[in-house]
């Protein structure tokens, strides 16, 4: 087993990295894997990471999972800029509390408040909250990273003499012989004010690097309601949602999904490319609150919602499980 303690920008790596693409020799990275599947990591560092934005965890970043010649991400967008908010690549997650973060609302130009999986930021001069603006980031929680060969654990305690503070762990841990990995989270509140917050996951799917459209379907275990106008590019057939046609260079679709119950039963989604028979099935152990879909050509992004409130002292845990398939199992 090895740790890495992340602090300030100095990172100590023991041994662990690895640089697969060009890409990814530019970034701290790892991989774990299993007699079934390999997943490629990104680490979270604020001097050299890969991700250095203000809108998501900076921790369990997959670049790539790979399973019988299938691939299940890729970068969907032509460059890449580690500051801006979704320059970022596969099942990737974000905490927010009522739209924004935590003590936005309170705080007055120049004060701070709280992202979970980042640190402290300033909030400047403006009307509202916007997930797509880079903030100013005035001190990042340290991060201790464990891993062994088919896991790894991110750990980030945070405390700021606003009354916020919070211990996050992220484990990522591979099934023993199986094409599946298992998301566990842990969040505890160790400061002196309430956590009330929303969490989820964007899930940036491209499989088998296929450009999203007619290939394409999503599979809930309820009806599934489209709650936008889509003007007839995506249909909701029952518990089935199709593209009626393949997307174009820059178009974006966004819609709420609704039809879920206030049960665990309705946490399940499955991505599946009919062209090349390549899969998977994700599924969460808490009732969803809210469920928002996104896509564009190169990405297809489902977004389940969880609901987390935290007196001081308490602590949150829930799982997120993805299983692989392809046309030859």
């Amino acid at each position: 087993m090895y740790t890495i303690i992340l602090l300030a920008g100095i990172s100590s790596l023991l041994g662990i990295f690895s640089s697969a693409t060009a890409e990814d020799a530019q970034y701290p990275s790892a991989e774990i894997s299993n007699d079934a599947i390999k997943l490629s990591l990104y680490l979270p560092d604020p001097e050299k990471g890969y991700y250095r934005g203000t809108r998501f965890d900076w921790s369990g970043v997959i670049s790539q999972v790979e399973y019988k010649g299938h691939t299940y991400f890729e970068e969907w967008k032509d460059s890449h800029d580690p500051t801006i908010h979704d320059d970022i690549v596969g099942p990737v997650e974000e905490f927010r509390t009522d739209g924004s973060a935590l003590g936005y609302k309170e705080a007055k130009p120049g004060e701070t408040f709280v992202k979970i999986g980042i640190g402290l930021l300033e909030k400047p001069e403006e009307e509202h909250y916007s997930f797509a603006k880079t903030y100013k980031i005035i001190k990042t929680g340290p991060w201790t990273v464990n891993k062994d060969k088919d896991w790894i654990e991110f750990q980030q305690d945070f405390e700021d003499e606003s009354g916020w503070g919070y211990q996050y762990i992220k484990r990522i841990s591979l099934i023993e012989d199986k094409p599946r990995f298992v998301i566990s989270h842990s969040l505890k509140n160790t400061g002196s004010k309430v956590i009330n917050t929303s969490q989820y996951n964007h899930n940036f799917f491209m499989i088998d690097k296929e450009p999203i459209g007619k290939s394409y379907v999503l599979k809930f275990p309820f009806n599934v309601k489209i709650m936008r106008d889509l003007e007839n590019s995506i249909s909701a057939l029952g518990k089935t949602l199709m593209f009626n046609r393949n997307l174009e260079d820059g178009e974006s679709l966004f819609t709420e999904l609704e039809g879920f119950s206030d049960s665990a039963v309705d946490h399940r989604i499955v991505i599946e490319n009919q062209k090349t028979g390549a899969g998977v099935k994700i599924s969460g152990d808490r009732p969803l609150s809210q469920f928002f879909f996104w896509t564009m050509k190169r990405t297809v992004c489902p977004e389940p919602y969880i609901n987390i409130e935290l007196e001081p002292g308490e602590r949150a845990e829930w799982n997120t499980s993805y299983l692989f398939y392809a046309d030859e199992d």
